[in-house]
């Protein structure tokens, strides 16, 4: 049965932390907005920061969807599954804020994640749980997990920042989302 925490700390936080793969969601404001729903990987790309909030890092893509949404608004649920071991699902619903890379608590955040740090990032979201929450996870598959995938890193390692900032700016949803809102400011910053 799930159950609500106040805190992400002991076998909730060890759970959040030895998964390799969540989900975000987030929406606009507008009742006709699309609803965006990710997924997330990279093992140490994310970590809990505090008993309150967890932060990833966000890397470039094609889309810049949940930063659009978090600037407009603000709210992101988290979503870890188990798909080896005993069934369990994580949500944490909560304020989730960018933090790119002109702003000053840019650098400290992105050194907290050590070696998961790589070429293409374009911000740091932290997310300050509002609610925390398991449930049971029994009708998730179970599905071996066989490694990292290095596409990613491999085809962004290869450009420079300041490639990696024409690629940005020259998305079509990178400095808007689909529904028209800002996302990535733009030029972006070097590191």
């Amino acid at each position: 049965m799930g159950k609500i925490y106040e805190r992400i700390e002991g076998r909730l936080r060890d759970f959040i932390e030895a998964q390799p793969l969540f989900f975000t969601a987030t929406a606009p404001l507008a009742a006709d907005g699309h609803v965006n729903l990710s997924p997330k990987g990279r093992r140490g790309t994310w970590r809990v920061l505090d008993e309150h909030r967890v932060a990833y890092l966000d890397f470039g893509g094609s889309h810049a969807e949940t930063l659009a949404h978090l600037r407009e608004n603000g709210r992101i649920t988290l979503m870890w599954c188990a798909f080896e071991g005993p069934p369990n699902i994580v949500r944490v619903h909560g304020d989730g804020e960018p933090v790119f890379r002109d702003d000053p608590r840019f650098p400290g955040l992105v050194a907290g994640f050590g070696d998961a740090d790589g070429p293409a990032l374009r911000a740091v979201v932290v997310v300050t749980a509002k609610l925390i929450s398991d449930t049971c996870g029994f009708a998730v598959p179970l599905m071996d997990y066989q490694g990292e995938r290095t596409l990613h890193a491999e085809y962004f390692g290869r450009k420079t920042d300041e490639e990696f900032a024409a690629y940005c700016a020259g998305k079509e949803h990178n400095t808007a989302s689909i529904d028209g809102l800002p996302a990535l400011p733009l030029p972006l910053p070097p590191r």
